[in-house]
């Protein structure tokens, strides 16, 4: 059992989710970053399944052909792509629905945090669009959601850190203000 382990990681990342949150000008969501990781349900599947360099998701997947943590995670974080797919009456089928702003904003701040956390010290400004590129033809997500997310992942990539930040919070949390009607 690698309880300490499980438990040092995910703080590890939550704690970076919180700085890359502050950067980007939604600190307060940060703080609430991923606490469902703490429930029973995710915290010891996580610690069962304990990998270090990737999510002990993927080690329950190989296990039982599912992972009830991630199916638990991802229905109570709004960060996540996998929480916005609702039925549509027009095609008669779910589809991905765009995420607002401040969860899409939240999900640049979490790939980038996993990746820093994942890759240790291997990690460049590359990882977290490598990642995103590896895993295109599989991924089911608005387009529009993708597009934008692989816009930063590629400013990150190119520009660094800094930058990209800025241009989170000057740039696409702002006009995330001004679409936000959508949302009421």
């Amino acid at each position: 059992m690698h309880i300490w382990k499980h438990f040092s990681t995910i703080t590890r990342h939550r704690h970076k989710v919180i700085i890359h949150c502050a950067k980007a000008g939604i600190f307060w969501q940060g703080l609430r970053h991923d606490l469902s990781k703490y429930s029973p349900t995710e915290f010891i599947a996580g610690v069962k399944n304990y990998l270090g360099d990737k999510s002990p998701n993927e080690k329950e997947r190989e296990r039982y052909g599912f992972s009830r943590a991630w199916l638990h995670h991802q229905g109570r974080n709004k960060h996540h792509f996998e929480y916005w797919v609702d039925y549509s009456q027009e095609l008669n089928r779910k589809e991905p629905i765009e995420m607002p702003t401040k969860y899409f904003i939240e999900m640049f701040c979490d790939r980038v945090a996993a990746s820093k956390i994942y890759y240790g010290k291997d990690y460049d400004q590359a990882k977290p669009f490598e990642y995103f590129d590896k895993g295109r033809k599989r991924r089911w997500m608005h387009p529009e959601t993708s597009r934008k997310l692989e816009e930063l992942l590629v400013m990150l990539r190119d520009k660094g850190e800094d930058e990209t930040f800025y241009y989170i919070k000057h740039v696409v949390k702002v006009q995330g203000k001004k679409d936000k009607a959508h949302w009421k």
